[in-house]
């Protein structure tokens, strides 16, 4: 084809891909509201298992728009103005629907599960501009191994759906559940780092006292003194998970949802436990050589809070029933004498 003609084809296809165009920013338009924007408040006549039902039937739509779409541009020829037009139009009907869905969700049903429910629908926006952007790249191509996986990826945002918590209740287990997940990979990783490590220096040296002096002297690992802080750590890290896993299970057999006191409380545990994982996660970096003592005081002290924290809000929520003191208690004297047993080595060490 003569340049000309590609030109030509250039131009044409420019204008028959106007439609998707305006789509593209229309929908990123609608992602950023989404994103940044605020719920409708509830005026009492909301009604949960309606909202699920008609997010679910507007989810099923979209995904089926973006393979309608998706099909019109797997072979040539490529579709005409007027039936871009009609695809985008249809398309971006559905989209906000979605979105109009989604801002219907007050508050007052739960700000974890709001958070979800939006994480889900930005998913699917992002699939759809990313399907948008793959088609007006190359449009006259015939099914691309990209178009097939953009595809996909809104397949897979809007499937999603169908396993999201209904209620704020199973919304604040499901992120209990993904915490006390980060918190048992981070103790593994640390006890795996801790069977692994061993003295680099032992095949170079020989052991005599001149040789383990000089050995001591290495920040590439870790001495007796260093294993006996971090097993301290541990314990503080252990008494984490430990934390999540009984408020789990508290929050499984007692979380409530039929007051909105109840829905702000489980919010607040949610809040709260949401920082665990990240003080586990600073408190373990600390530990690898060198140990700066410091690092690892300022740390504990943290982690130690947050949890002191997490248990003053569990003793004082609904889901902690008279048979569940035991357990807060026990598991903050727990946190307690961790605490006393580091700052206790630290201070002897410096």
């Amino acid at each position: 084809m003569d340049s000309a003609a590609v030109m030509s084809a250039e131009n044409s296809c420019g204008d028959s891909l106007l439609p998707l165009r305006n789509l593209l920013n229309a929908v990123k338009c609608i992602r950023d509201r989404v994103t940044d924007g605020e719920s409708n408040e509830s005026n009492g006549d909301f009604n949960l298992p309606n909202f699920w039902e008609m997010m679910t039937q507007t989810v099923k739509a979209t995904s089926q728009e973006a393979t309608k779409l998706s099909l019109a541009f797997s072979k040539p020829p490529l579709p005409s103005e007027q039936d871009c037009e009609v695809l985008a139009e249809s398309i971006q009907k559905s989209i906000l629907a979605l979105s109009t869905i989604y801002y219907w969700l007050p508050k007052s049903e739960g700000i974890t599960l709001r958070k979800l429910v939006r994480e889900a629908t930005v998913e699917v926006l992002d699939g759809v501009v990313q399907l948008l952007e793959i088609l007006l790249s190359s449009p006259l191509q015939s099914l691309s191994q990209e178009q097939l996986t953009s595809t996909g990826g809104v397949w897979a945002a809007c499937d999603q759906f169908a396993q999201l918590p209904r209620d704020n209740r199973t919304a604040v287990l499901h992120v209990l559940s993904s915490y006390v997940g980060m918190v048992k990979d981070a103790l593994e990783e640390m006890n795996q780092a801790l069977s692994e490590e061993q003295d680099p220096f032992n095949d170079v040296l020989d052991d005599d006292e001149d040789d383990l002096d000089a050995r001591g002297n290495q920040d590439t690992y870790w001495s007796q003194s260093d294993r006996q802080l971090i097993s301290k750590c541990l314990g503080l890290i252990k008494a984490s998970g430990a934390c999540l896993r009984k408020l789990s299970s508290a929050v499984n057999k007692n979380g409530k949802v039929d007051t909105p006191h109840s829905v702000t409380q489980l919010d607040d545990l949610a809040d709260i436990t949401r920082e665990i994982s990240p003080g586990v996660d600073d408190l373990i970096l600390s530990l690898y050589p060198p140990i700066d003592c410091s690092a690892v005081d300022q740390n504990v002290c943290k982690l130690a809070a947050i949890l002191r924290k997490t248990l003053e809000i569990t003793r004082s929520c609904h889901v902690c029933l008279e048979a569940d003191v035991a357990w807060v208690q026990f598991l903050e004297g727990a946190v307690d004498h961790n605490l006393q047993e580091v700052k206790s080595l630290i201070g002897g060490s410096s």
